[in-house]
């Protein structure tokens, strides 16, 4: 009896053996479909499809014509039309002028230094953790490469959202000449808010608080002139 169970399970054993390796060699013959065409480019990892069934490669646009189609777009026109009419108000108070040295600190894709050449600003520099030439270089808004006194306007929308805004307002009254000034927008706020903004610039008088419209959101606008020290 034992004997016919250990034949029985032996033969059961072999078929599934037999079973396996006839699978296993059916996968290895047949040929897999596919959508990519034979003539596609010899070298697929340059080339990645759009999907499974598209082996066209993706077209690389030069950045001028990308930054273009980026500046052409809605989205940016609008927001380039809020920072512009903001601008202008200091250019109106006569502290923004054709060759006034200007500086934009966390320019984000660059709408706040295309406003200000918008307006006839000549020289303009604006700095962000990562670039988007031809308008925003890369530099640290904590740590900025330029000499003291360097610039006679500095202007940042992301205050709060700085790693250490301290640090920041510490770099703009460095580089930003003795009567020069420093402007920030934060969000809407009252006066206590405006009250610490204002302890961190050790170097400047505050000069003028403004609830403002920028980018479709309620901001404050606050104005700094800087000075050898707080008074």
């Amino acid at each position: 009896m034992e004997r016919n169970v250990e034949k029985m399970l032996n033969r059961v054993s072999m078929a599934f053996i037999i079973i396996g390796t006839l699978i296993m060699v059916i996968m290895i013959l047949q040929t897999p479909k596919t959508c990519i065409s034979p003539e596609a480019p010899s070298k697929p990892h340059t080339h990645f499809p759009r999907s499974t069934c598209d082996s066209s490669p993706r077209k690389h646009l030069p950045l001028p014509k990308k930054n273009a189609r980026l500046w052409s777009s809605k989205a940016w026109t609008s927001r380039l039309s809020s920072f512009s009419s903001y601008f202008l108000r200091f250019r109106d108070l006569g502290l923004l002028r054709n060759h006034t040295k200007a500086l934009c600190l966390s320019a984000g894709a660059g709408h706040a230094p295309m406003a200000m050449a918008h307006i006839r600003l000549y020289d303009v520099t604006a700095v962000e953790l990562v670039d988007s030439l031809p308008l925003v270089r890369r530099a640290d808004p904590h740590n900025l490469p330029f000499f003291d006194g360097a610039f006679d306007f500095a202007f940042t929308a992301h205050l709060d959202d700085a790693l250490f805004p301290w640090r920041v307002v510490e770099e703009m009254e460095r580089t930003v000449r003795r009567g020069g000034f420093c402007v920030v927008a934060v969000d809407e706020c009252g006066g206590g808010d405006v009250r610490e903004i204002a302890r961190l610039f050790l170097k400047s008088k505050l000069v003028d608080v403004a609830n403002v419209t920028l980018e479709g959101s309620k901001k404050t606008s606050i104005l700094f002139k800087v000075q050898d020290f707080k008074t």
